[in-house]
């Protein structure tokens, strides 16, 4: 197999040098539906984004899950990779799918010995387990009884949650409920860009709403068990966000996105309750009828630690007197009109996302500032760049290499300042199914041949062996 060196002083920077804490935790994340593969073994049933990937134009090039990465015959190997990158730990989602097929009623013995076997050589190696129980597929038996925007979807997470944890909490001791939750209400149920594809405006803040909820039931399930304690927390992507200008109009519509993107969870998770100008904002889609006495109570448990996704920034504009922007945002989502995003001359990833490793330390210090001080974890941060081995296989994706370190300095500027930042996850550990965008964009430190499954290292993965090794960023 063509590689990388993973020794020490292979790839350098010519940046200052940054130590990071000794308890630092150096992690790679990936998620079930994106990796796995297997889609029909062993039990498992669809879920929304196998359903989703098989609609015809939904994916582009029509590609699938199916196959993915082949990880759940590859695990052992893809292990072997973690080790030899050095990882402390690893950052992965079960497929609800897979442990408990159609989303209710008694485990399913196959899946949940898959993750047993996953976990007993993650934990052999001395790679910490961090478990997420929803990233996207929630079962179609679900969302054909309604999904997210029906209430009873939050007790049946409540309930896997507390059978897998009862199966699996010997091994694992770090528990994230929902990774991104906007994504789910806003893409899944508002825009339909992602699974299930609905395209339902009015659906979003229900949606929303009974995600969170289901991570308070989840919470309060694991943590009324007995056995080894859990350490329990919901990952949120956020983004640094600017006014185009000083102007009033442009402070407003930087508000309004604010508060759809961000606000809309970071409040009741963390403080117990929605925004005021938020939900005058979102009248036109919601009256809020659907929460219902004591679920702010339920959502704003205490949490052991809190998620960050982190990949760009949003510059946000007013559109000109008596021009509408409908639909104008990167995301499209719902609530965004009105509103224009404002794109600069900066480089791009290969998402065409903005690469400006100074907002994540606007976002690390911005919830340490306004919200309950509280563990932070980076715990998704990476870039889609246009892989293509040379005639030796090898990836020299020094972009990627860029873009990380520029990212993890910010890290170390956030915790030089007083953030309480505990960790960091690459994303992602393989080239993987990139959702809507399917096998075109790859955000892995590890490339993936689709064809052959062979994993060669790409230079940032090397660089990265390096960093954990040392335990942060060298000086040239």
């Amino acid at each position: 197999m063509t590689t990388y060196n993973l020794a020490p002083e292979a790839v350098l920077l010519a940046q200052d040098a940054a130590t990071f804490p000794a308890d630092f935790l150096w992690g790679a994340a990936t998620a079930a539906y994106q990796i796995e593969g297997a889609a029909a073994e062993d039990g498992r049933t669809a879920s929304i984004w196998d359903t989703f990937s098989h609609t015809p134009g939904r994916v582009a090039g029509g590609d699938t899950g199916d196959v993915a990465c082949d990880h759940y015959h590859r695990y052992r190997d893809d292990v072997d990779l973690m080790e030899r990158m050095g990882l402390r730990s690893y950052r992965f989602s079960t497929s609800w799918s897979r442990v408990q097929p159609g989303g209710s009623g008694p485990l399913n013995q196959a899946g949940v010995d898959f993750y047993k076997r996953l976990l007993d050589e993650l934990n052999g190696r001395g790679i910490e387990p961090w478990l997420t129980l929803y990233h996207w597929d929630l079962p179609q038996e679900l969302e054909d009884a309604g999904g997210w925007p029906n209430r009873d979807t939050a007790y049946r997470f409540a309930d896997y949650a507390a059978a897998l944890h009862l199966a699996l909490g010997d091994r694992v001791s770090h528990w994230t409920t929902m990774n991104e939750p906007w994504c789910s209400a806003f893409l899944g149920y508002g825009s339909g860009q992602h699974a299930p594809g609905r395209g339902e405006p009015a659906l979003t803040i229900p949606a929303a709403h009974h995600l969170m909820l289901g991570h308070g039931l989840a919470t309060r399930a694991i943590r009324q068990q007995s056995g080894p304690p859990a350490s329990v927390g919901i990952t949120l992507n956020l983004y640094a966000m600017s006014a185009a200008s000083e102007c009033p109009e442009d402070l407003d519509a930087t508000r309004r996105i604010d508060g759809l993107a961000h606000r809309i969870f970071l409040d009741p998770l963390l403080l117990g309750r929605y925004p005021e100008d938020v939900i005058d904002d979102v009248r036109g889609l919601s009256d809020f009828r659907h929460v219902r006495d004591g679920d702010l109570d339920v959502i704003s448990a205490p949490l052991d630690l809190l998620g960050i996704n982190y990949y760009s920034r949003y510059v946000v504009a007013a559109p000109p007197a008596g021009t509408p922007m409908a639909g104008s945002g990167p995301s499209d989502w719902p609530g965004s009109e009105n509103v224009r995003f404002v794109s600069r001359d900066v480089p791009l990833t290969g998402m065409k996302w903005e690469i400006d490793a100074p907002g994540l330390v606007e976002v690390l210090r911005r919830v340490h500032d306004e919200y309950p001080e509280l563990p932070l974890y980076v715990t998704e941060n990476g870039a889609a760049f246009d892989d293509v081995p040379d005639a030796e296989g090898r990836v020299d994706d020094l972009d990627r290499v860029g873009f990380l370190d520029g990212h993890l300095r910010a890290c170390y500027q956030a915790i030089s300042e007083g953030v309480p930042l505990r960790g960091y996850f690459a994303w992602s550990l393989l080239d993987n199914f990139e959702w809507a965008w399917g096998y075109e964009k790859r955000f892995g430190m590890v490339y993936v041949d689709y064809t052959t499954q062979r994993r060669v290292f790409k230079a940032s993965g090397a660089w990265y062996a390096q960093v954990t090794r040392r335990n942060g960023l060298t000086a040239q």
